[in-house]
Order: C-alpha cells, then sequence, then structure tokens
C-alpha cells in the first residue's frame, strides 16, 4: 500500500525533478519569511547607500558575504583584491555582526564594508544588499570561508566577454577539509535537466551578468530547507540566458563544518552522471 501511495510522488519527482518539486513547495510555504525580508532588504539598501556612494562603477562587483567569522573574511577579501583582473570593486555585507576592527582589512580603494543593522540570518538578502549597493556591468560571488586563484575572475570574464559568449559562467570547485587538505574536484557540466535532480551550482564559483533575474530568493531557508539558494539563483537565471560551466578550479572552497557544505564522494564529484547533494 506504502508504494501505491507514493507512485504518484516518484511520478512527480521523475517528470520534473525533486529539487524543481522541493522548490516549489518553499515558496508556498515559505512565502511569508520572502515579504518581511524584502522590506528589510529594501531599507537596508536605502541606507546604507551613502556608505557606497563613492564605489566605482566597475566592470565586475564581487560580493562577500560574512558573518563572525574575521580572519576568515581578511584572507577571502585579500583573495579577491589579488585578482589579476584589476577592473572590479569588492563589497563586504556583514550580517549584522560587527566588521573586524579598523585596519584589520586591507586599505584599497576598490574595497567597501557595510553592516546590516541586525543579524538576518538569510544568505540570500545579504548577498542581495551587496548587488543592489554596486553598480557594475557583472557581478561574482564569494563567502568568508572561501578563497578564490588569483586568475578566477580574468577567466570567467574572458568567457563571458567572447563574442557569442554566455550570460554567465561558473567555474570548478577545489573543495578542502577543515586541515586544508583537498577532498575533491567538483566539475559538473551544465544541464537544467540534470539540475532538476542534481545541486552541483555553486555562487563562489558564479560570475554573471547583470540583469533584473540577478538576486537571490528572500524566502528564509534554514539548514533543513532544500535546495539551498545558490541553485535556485542559478537554475531560474538560466531559465532564458545561457550559463557555462568552465573546468578550470579557479575556487578553494572550504567544507566548513560550521557552515553548509555538500558530503560528495570524491569520485562522484568528477564522474559524469553520479549522484550529487545540495551545495551551501
Amino acid at each position: 500500500m506504502r508504494r501505491i501511495a507514493r507512485a504518484p510522488w516518484e511520478l512527480l519527482k521523475l517528470l520534473f525533478g525533486w529539487l524543481v518539486l522541493f522548490e516549489a513547495r518553499n515558496k508556498v510555504l515559505l512565502a511569508p519569511s520572502a515579504v518581511r525580508l524584502r522590506r528589510f532588504e529594501d531599507a537596508e539598501v536605502l541606507r546604507l547607500a551613502p556608505a557606497t556612494a563613492q564605489a566605482p562603477s566597475a566592470l565586475v562587483a564581487t560580493v562577500i558575504a560574512t558573518h563572525r567569522r574575521p580572519e576568515a573574511l581578511v584572507a577571502a577579501v585579500r583573495s579577491a583584491l589579488a585578482q589579476t583582473e584589476p577592473d572590479q570593486v569588492v563589497v563586504v555585507v556583514d550580517d549584522g555582526a560587527g566588521l573586524p576592527p579598523a585596519g584589520a582589512l586591507p586599505d584599497d580603494p576598490r574595497l567597501f564594508a557595510v553592516s546590516l543593522s541586525r543579524n538576518i540570518g538569510t544568505a540570500g538578502v545579504v548577498r542581495n544588499v551587496g548587488i543592489r549597493l554596486t553598480r557594475s556591468r557583472y557581478v561574482a560571488f564569494l563567502d568568508d570561508d572561501n578563497l578564490w586563484e588569483p586568475d578566477h575572475l580574468a577567466q570567467a570574464l574572458a568567457a563571458l566577454q567572447a563574442p557569442g559568449g554566455p550570460d554567465a559562467v561558473y567555474t570548478a570547485l577545489r573543495r578542502l577539509r577543515a586541515d586544508g587538505t583537498e577532498q575533491d574536484l567538483l566539475s559538473v557540466p551544465f544541464s537544467r535537466r540534470r539540475s532538476a535532480r542534481e545541486s552541483f551550482l555553486d555562487t563562489n564559483a558564479f560570475v554573471a551578468r547583470r540583469v533584473p533575474a540577478l538576486h537571490f530568493s528572500r524566502l528564509r531557508r534554514t539548514p533543513e530547507v532544500l535546495p539551498r539558494e545558490d541553485w535556485e539563483l542559478i537554475r531560474r537565471y538560466s531559465r532564458r540566458r545561457r550559463v557555462q560551466h568552465l573546468p578550470s578550479p579557479t575556487v578553494r572552497y572550504l567544507m566548513n563544518p560550521q557552515s553548509y557544505y555538500t558530503e560528495w564522494d570524491g569520485a562522484a564529484a568528477t564522474a559524469p552522471g553520479s549522484p550529487a547533494g545540495p551545495l551551501s
């Protein structure tokens, strides 16, 4: 009887993909949280706009969301500012915990740091504030516990600006354990069909053309809510725009025990057709 009762659900998963179905459920159950969070986001953008009014209109804006990781944040910011592509602005958005003390962050005219008025605990809203406080043709994302290789932006922009190039790209991730040793390499070609059933998309590797669709979900996603906002953004963005994978590993992604991360089998991470879990 249980198998018969589950048959419609299994058929829906087969037709649409379980991640798509879960996200549809999220949009229904969590809709009230999105309304409140959108109001908060709008108010914070209005409040913080003067702090970034002098930010240059660079080719690419890098948005770094942070919360209570001052030492890791400094390393992430340095990796962003050390990019071989100089035409960028870096905006750090702290989720209400407070920024590192004066002098901790690099003294660079391309760097701007702001703090939300209170902790909101919704990564999508924190990143959206950073997107909306910047002006640029492209936007890139880096979390405070991850690092970029120096040519991350250069490789992404070369593909984006090539004749007939895509609207967005994501590179490969070199996933590191907490002790700094490498666990695996996440490099999966983009497929909307595959993304309906597997979450292999992470915004630390994502660089995209600025369009109205480039904003994160405002649903309040607790650790138990799947899929994550990374998956939702890239899948929605790809509905009408071309997304391309670059197999070069330009992101050092920390499997942080205090954050969300995927439990990948090292072989599954790079083997075509392998099952994958949800990325943070």
